[in-house]
């Protein structure tokens, strides 16, 4: 009963056909120009459906009591999909309209889709201003029109939407306002459609309303962030313990630091960017779609996509097809035997039938060429082109040999003339686009495809031949990839008539090639399909037989001449019936879209050969011609029929041209490929054959490839119509996409193969894709063959459905296999369109492809925004696509970019060149101006999370020295006790006065200025002499008493080190501080405040100049001037009397502090004693063999660490000469180091990454200017970089590189260790073997373990070995958990015993107990007395062959990483440098890189040093390299301007103040992309 009941409701909503047929003719004609008014986006919805109700108002009966929305709701659910054809019941002429097929359909299902989703508001990127003002390549026209999509039809698909969206139809591109609406209805009986009534209302409006409450939503707060990075459910909760710190947080450099407030988490307050971070969280939290089986993989596996296909998928259940047969082809008693002998035989009996007219830009015809003319001038080129081109008296052209044919769209007569003068010269013709620039989409592609065909020749016209560029010598320039090429003019001037008695022989259609036709593949590869003879005629006899095809008629062809349709119809059929062709250019229709319509209408033409997007163009411009007929029709031929998108073109074209004499039944859709040409084509009605069938079928069976008529969910449809019939002559059989040609069930979709005489025959020059294409052999389920002739694959996907109607739902080339479910370019493309893309892009050029990336594709959207769009509108309109793909397709868009206006690869007649725009993306050359990311939704193949394994116990693990069977990792360098003779302890300042009294001229530092000039020195007296006077102020000037605490701050030079044993003298306590920045002083002084404040310094020591900034202006504006400690200047300090050097009662007593700020941003401060500072200076001299008379370079900063111990120690301890090289003078002098080497003959040297660096870009070009200025490297035997991180194996190896050609040995750098427990564990020094590197797998250290592999293997890290252990230093790898040692090769964390350790931190909060773990710290079973100290490092021992000093093997030591700065994602551990080297490597614009998790999102920032434009690229580009080599997924994407990452001075990356910086908003990022 209800079931009648909403029946009736329907008929009683929609006029009936009974009411539509009695409505009078203007009410018809009112509605059709309110549905175009709408289409154009004249009028609003509401207003249309107010306009419509009024004038329908009298002829429909109102139901009373039922509310307006209902009725449409209802409407709608009765718009059930229809069983697969609809038999004969009804009779073709009285179509009656039929709601299951409205074509507008797919826009509602969006829309629908769109209202079901309570959409969550996502984080809108952040842009800077001048990215938002980039202007497009020709910002100023008008969008070309050009752009509609030729392969993409610019009507794009707007039959298609798969599961959420009606259908929508797509207006041209710039003509978009033309087309603000669909045009709705489909049906094809006049009056119904005229007056089909738009669904859309009360779903619009709900859009709407959403569209307002998203942009409002209020972010509901969580207090655990979620982690994002889990699969699974339950982790969705999991926030990352963060160990506690105790030492002083900095403040960032370069941000303000009264914004840095922050909350007990460390997350700075009120900060934009991390609410947008929260956003993006509560996006992700949403439930996502079961993800694929996840399976867990060891680092030893590749990733191997273990996806199992899902249960209950749709399977086929049909009986298998049987091959479908064509009508036979008709014996025609007077056929030609060739198409030339037809040419001769009208060239001879009908010279004055007109054969082809040409239009001009205006639509006037300018020239009409009549069949004897085609004859003559036929003959005339085939002469010429024989007889008349040669090379050193050798004819130029054989025949057999193929030629190019280069002519613009605009001239098919002087084409025609070419392509049969090539014939009859038995040449083969090669039609090809006109190359415009040197740099065309594709064109270096069509060069590969000539050089490989041969060809030397290329014909064109003289007008074309101007337009070409020229080089200088005036010739036509050789375009990219094209071979050397002659051109030649055909115009009349250029060739010669023949003599009486030559004439072209012609022959019966043999197996030779007739012509070459070029098609482009998926990949951007052009191939050359050959076409022989007998093929090229039995076409033309099965086209003729089908189109009913009889002499004089005329024909309309809008298409392309040059290949497919346009060359079958417009040159090679037409000849062969002997037909009129009025050729309609390209360029004629952009201006008036309507011109084929009024040319059909002056010839009464008969048939009109079109493509979908042409007959939606005409729509635009129709309501200004009243007289327009097109009852002369009796075939309007639709080419890309096969596509689905085409039916909503025929559908409105129908509604609209009906009243002007347009019979539904001559509009006939045809389905054909290059390989198989034309495959099925619907017959004229006069040749008796079933109706036109449509099919409502389920898109989720489709993409299983199943063909399911859609019962229940009506929004995730497609809706196709019929191709008609198989071609006459033709066998067609539907067979398996993939693998054996296994011939298809029923109901299931495949790749139509066709066996018939008119297909092409080969990829010329290509034999194996040939036998695959070409020949065929389809297999019954038993494995035999159907037939003994071979199949073409003809690469259309489709299905025979009832009536033996052929119905294709797509091609291979745009299909795209995601999670192993098939989805099609074209589908998706609707959807887009379907989510009203008016305002923001435009229809025509849309781009869909997949990449492949972490082994599965992933499916990208490229469309062009208009330039008036707004960001907000735009990125709704973005966010908006996803949710319709999603829903409707049930697959995530990977992403979705939008690029300006005019902007994409074009296509030659329009259209977007999609594999060019692959290409582009890929290379990170498309310069988006909107990008959007969905990784977190796509990517379902991660590994699963790695959960961590219990340990086993102790007990079971350690006999004697082994571990589980492997030898103990640890290592020892060379015992000091039996290296030093002198028993007695020396304190510093004991040796000071020592070498004073023994040696006191002899010159221990000299400081080199920017110029290269000495600035600076001391000899042994003269430094005791400054100390002795500094710490006579330190007594009597400020009143300190021994163990009180001084800052010095000073700039690199002798004040520093004199002042340094200044406090010695005076058992002072120094600290050694790096001077504010004068330019800067608003983020370095904070810096120096807080380590003046954490020390308890309670004097600070400097010079005059310093002093004065410490207390200025600007300096209040920084910090509280007025809480400085005492401070003292140095400058002129008086002479003094002797002094009593003071003398510390133990050698434990507290020597210095090192300050240093970690790259956590951890200010800490360790504690340095007599003992250990004598004994790190006895370990240096050791290693190093430094002797008095021995110089070595310095270029380090003095302030911490080594860098501060070689600086200010080692000279006194051991006696040897210091050349100083402060590295701030290299900002000014970038050879200054290496020119210091050079003129001193330095043996020893050492440096830090950021002087090496800066070596190596500003000196990298220019060795041999530097081997001019004799700067000569030979003399240097180890050059060590200072460093408390992993060796940069690729930086040291480029500096060795480079600098080789001046002499510098391969072997001689080398990298050192050290941290703040120890400064030096590991230094090169001048014996033992060289370093050495190892390869590891970077997927086994993810999960904490080491697995070597050769060289360059995928997935492999190479690390160098970080020096050899100093002296009297014992190293042990320890378990991070269980404290228990591991074997040789397992990574662990680095422990260190030595006398010159520190003895512990120095902090303001005295919280020892916190740290007592990292000075004193013991094994938890072997050797459980050592008291070692845990250095915070990652790293491994291995025993190598080589031998050291002592003879024994040595154990090489491998720093991995510091444990703080690792990233625990997925439950492995990741470093962040090695997801930076990827980073860095996948774009040649990104300078520097720097990562940081944020609430377990991985947050990548990337220094952008190109163009602001080129920002956007980097941000697929970054995601796609971080999934591939590091299976994680970004979270957010931030670019920036170069050196926005904060380095400290050992050129060590500060991630923490970035991190800082980033959440408080202080970076002024040019883009900021939140991954959904």
């Amino acid at each position: 009963m209800a079931e009648r009941n909403s029946t009736g409701l329907l008929m009683m909503l929609e006029p009936s056909p009974a009411i539509a047929m009695s409505l009078p003719v203007e009410v018809r004609e009112k509605l059709a120009e309110l549905e175009l008014e709408l289409s154009e986006g004249d009028i609003t919805q509401k207003g249309y459906e107010k306009k419509r109700a009024k004038l329908l108002a009298p002829y429909i009966p109102q139901i009373k009591g039922v509310e307006p929305s209902l009725q449409k709701e209802n409407r709608i659910q009765m718009s059930q999909a229809a069983p697969l054809g609809s038999k004969h019941n009804k009779s073709r002429a009285t179509n009656t309209r039929d709601e299951r097929f409205r074509s507008d359909l797919h826009t509602e299902a969006v829309h629908a889709a769109l209202a079901k989703y309570k959409e969550r508001k996502m984080p809108m990127p952040s842009k800077r201003r001048s990215v938002l003002v980039q202007s497009s390549v020709e910002a100023c026209t008008p969008p070309d029109t050009s752009s509609a999509s030729e392969d993409e039809g610019s009507l794009r698909r707007a039959g298609r939407m798969v599961s959420s969206t009606p259908y929508q139809n797509h207006p041209a591109p710039n003509v978009e306002h033309w087309f603000n609406r669909v045009i709705q209805g489909s049906s094809t009986s006049s009056s119904a459609s005229s007056t089909s009534s738009h669904p859309g209302g009360s779903v619009h409006a709900t859009v709407a309303v959403l569209a307002d409450l998203m942009a409002y939503t209020q972010i509901d707060n969580h207090s655990a962030p979620p982690d994002v990075t889990g699969l699974l459910e339950h982790s969705l909760h999991a926030d990352r313990d963060r160990p506690p710190v105790a030492s002083v947080k900095v403040v960032p450099r370069g941000y303000n630091h009264s914004s840095v407030m922050e909350t007990a988490d460390g997350v700075p307050v009120n900060s934009r960017v991390s609410s947008k971070i929260q956003q993006l969280l509560n996006t992700l939290k949403r439930p996502k779609r079961p993800s694929l089986r996840e399976f867990f993989i060891d680092d030893f596996e590749e990733l191997v996509d273990v996806q199992q296909p899902d249960p209950n998928q749709p399977k086929a259940e049909g009986n298998q097809m049987s091959p479908l047969a064509g009508e036979p082809l008709g014996v025609v008693t007077n056929w030609p035997p060739s198409l030339l002998a037809s040419l001769q035989r009208w060239g001879i009996t009908q010279p004055r039938s007109p054969c082809l007219t040409a239009l001009d830009n205006a639509g006037k015809p300018v020239y009409t060429l009549t069949y004897g003319k085609l004859w003559t001038r036929s003959q005339k080129l085939a002469f010429t082109l024989l007889n008349k081109l040669s090379t050193r008296n050798e004819p130029l052209l054989l025949p057999g040999d193929r030629v190019a044919l280069v002519f613009p769209n605009s001239d098919p007569v002087m084409f025609m003339v070419a392509f049969y003068g090539c014939l009859l010269a038995e040449l083969i013709p090669v039609p090809i686009e006109v190359p415009l620039t040197r740099k065309d989409a594709g064109s270096q592609q069509i060069g590969f495809l000539l050089g490989s065909c041969g060809v030397t020749l290329a014909l064109t016209t003289d007008a074309c031949q101007k337009g070409l560029p020229k080089a200088q010598t005036g010739e036509v320039v050789t375009f990219k990839g094209w071979p050397r090429l002659l051109w030649f003019v055909t115009d009349g001037k250029h060739v010669v008539k023949p003599p009486k008695d030559w004439h072209p022989t012609i022959r019966e259609a043999n197996n030779e090639i007739a012509y070459i036709e070029y098609k482009t593949s998926k990949e951007g590869s052009t191939m050359g399909i050959t076409v022989s003879h007998p093929a090229m005629l039995a076409h033309c006899h099965a086209l003729t037989q089908a189109c009913g095809y009889t002499e004089a008629e005329t024909i309309c062809n809008v298409l392309d001449f040059k290949r497919d349709a346009g060359l079958w119809h417009g040159v090679l059929t037409s000849v062969m019936t002997r037909m009129h062709v009025i050729s309609i250019p390209y360029s004629l229709m952009k201006v008036n879209p309507l011109s084929w319509i009024q040319k059909v209408h002056t010839y009464k033409a008969r048939v009109a050969v079109v493509k979908s997007r042409d007959m939606h163009w005409s729509l635009l411009a129709q309501r200004d011609q009243r007289d327009i007929s097109l009852s002369s029709l009796r075939m309007l031929i639709v080419t890309d029929g096969a596509n689905p998108w085409s039916i909503s073109s025929c559908d409105a074209f129908l509604n609209v041209f009906q009243a002007r004499g347009l019979r539904p039944e001559v509009i006939c859709p045809c389905a054909s490929s290059a390989e198989g040409m034309t495959v099925a084509i619907r017959r004229p009605p006069e040749s008796g054959v079933p109706p036109p069938g449509k099919a409502v079928l389920s898109m989720s069976g489709l993409s299983h490839s199943v063909i399911r008529v859609d019962t229940e969910e009506k929004l995730s449809v497609l809706t196709v119509q019929d191709v008609g019939q198989v071609m006459p002559g033709a066998l067609v059989c539907v067979v398996r996409v993939e693998g054996t040609p296994y011939l298809c069930q029923t109901d299931e979709v495949g790749e139509i193969c066709v066996s018939s005489g008119s297909t092409g025959v080969a990829y010329y020059g290509l034999p194996g894709m040939t036998k695959n294409t070409f020949q065929t052999i389809p297999v019954r389920a038993s494995g035999g063959p159907i037939s003994g002739r071979p199949f073409t694959r003809t690469s259309l996907l489709g299905f025979v459905g009832p009536d033996n109607l052929v119905f294709i739902v797509g091609r291979m080339d745009g299909l795209m296999t995601v999670c192993g479910r098939r989805h099609n370019a074209d589908d998706v493309v609707a959807t887009a369109l379907a989510v009203e893309p008016m305002k923001f892009v435009y229809r025509g050029r849309i781009a869909v492809f997949s990449v492949s990336v972490l082994h599965d594709e992933r499916i990208v959207v490229v469309a062009e925004q208009r330039p008036d769009a707004s960001e907000e509108g735009s990125f709704q309109w973005m966010s908006r696509v996803l949710q319709a793909i999603d829903s409707i397709h049930q697959v995530g868009v990977y992403c979705l970019a939008l690029v300006p206006a005019n902007t994409m690869p074009k296509a030659p007649l329009g259209g977007i060149h999609i594999s060019e725009t692959k290409q582009k993306f890929l290379e990170g050359a498309l310069h988006p101006c909107n990008v959007l990311m969905c990784p977190h939704s796509c990517v379902t193949n991660l590994p699963k999370p790695r959960q961590k394994q219990p340990e086993v116990g102790p007990a079971s693990m350690i006999v004697g020295n082994l571990v589980a069977g492997k030898r103990i990792a640890q290592a020892c360098g060379r015992d000091v006790a039996q290296l030093e003779d002198n028993d007695q302890f020396l304190y510093m300042q004991d040796v000071l006065q020592w070498r004073a009294q023994a040696t006191p001229d002899h010159p221990l530092f000299l400081v080199l200025n920017a110029k290269g000039t000495v600035s600076s020195t001391a000899s042994c007296l003269q430094l005791q002499k400054r100390a002795e006077r500094v710490a006579m102020a330190l007594i009597e000037k400020g009143r300190l008493n021994p163990g009180d605490h001084v800052a010095l701050v000073y700039p690199p030079g002798i004040d520093l080190i004199a002042t340094f044993y200044g406090c010695l003298y005076a058992g002072c306590v120094p600290v050694t501080v790096r001077p504010p920045h004068p330019q800067n002083l608003a983020t370095t002084l904070p810096t120096v405040k807080m380590i003046v404040e954490v020390s308890k310094s309670v004097c600070i020591l400097t010079t005059q100049a310093i002093m004065k900034l410490l207390k200025s202006k600007e300096a209040a504006a920084a910090v509280d001037v007025k809480s400085w400690p005492m401070v003292l200047d140095t400058d002129d300090l008086p002479r003094t009397k002797r002094l009593q050097i003071y003398k510390p009662p133990t050698p434990e007593m507290l020597a210095y502090l090192d300050f240093s700020v970690s790259t956590m941003g951890i200010l800490a401060g360790v504690k340095m004693s007599h003992a250990a500072t004598s004994a790190l200076c006895r370990s240096i001299k050791l290693q190093c063999e430094l002797y008095p008379s021995r110089q070595i370079a310095i270029c380090l900063d003095p302030y911490c660490g080594l860098g501060f111990a070689l600086w200010c120690l080692s000279s006194v301890y051991s006696g040897h000469q210091s050349i100083l090289v402060p590295p701030l003078e290299l900002d000014s002098n970038v050879s200054l180091w290496l020119s210091a080497v050079s003129q001193y003959k330095v043996r020893i040297t050492f440096c830090s990454y950021s002087v090496m660096e800066m070596c190596t870009k500003g000196l990298g070009t220019q060795t041999e200017a530097l081997r001019l200025r004799n700067i000569n490297l030979s003399c240097v035997r180890t050059c060590m970089v200072v460093a408390e991180e992993r060796p940069r194996i690729t930086l040291t190896q480029s500096f060795s590189k480079i600098f080789k050609d001046l002499g510098l040995s391969p072997r001689a750098v080398s990298t050192t260790f050290g941290c703040r427990v120890n400064m030096a564990v590991c230094l090169q020094g001048t014996s033992g073997p060289d370093p050495t590197t190892v390869y590891l797998d970077m997927r086994a250290l993810r999960h904490e373990r080491v697995r070597m592999v050769e060289r360059g293997s995928p997935h492999s890290l190479s690390l160098m070995e970080s020096g050899k252990i100093l002296p009297g230093v014992k190293v042990v790898i320890a378990n991070t958990e269980t404290k228990g040692p591991l074997g040789d090769s397992h990574l662990g964390e680095v422990w260190v015993s030595s006398p010159h350790n520190a003895t512990g931190y120095y902090t303001v909060y005295g919280e020892d107990a916190l740290h007592a773990d990292h000075f004193n710290t013991k094994l938890s079973f072997g050797d459980t007395q050592t008291v070692w100290a845990r250095t915070g490092y990652l790293g491994f021992l291995r025993r190598t062959e080589l031998t050291d000093a002592s003879g024994e093997r040595h154990d090489a030591l491998y720093v991995v990483g510091s444990l703080d700065e690792t990233l625990e994602l997925r439950g492995m551990r990741y470093h962040p440098i090695d997801i930076e080297t990827s980073v860095i490597r996948s774009h040649k614009c990104i300078a520097e890189c720097a990562v940081f998790t944020w609430t377990n999102l991985l947050v990548v920032v990337v220094e952008l040093s190109g163009s602001e434009q080129e920002a956007l690229d980097l941000v697929p580009l970054v995601t796609n390299v971080v999934l591939e080599d590091h299976y994680l997924i970004v979270g957010v994407v931030v670019v920036v301007d170069p050196g926005v990452i904060p380095i400290n001075s050992r050129g060590e990356k500060q991630r923490m103040h970035l991190r800082d910086g980033f959440l408080a908003d202080q970076l002024d990022p040019i883009y900021v992309a939140y991954n959904m």
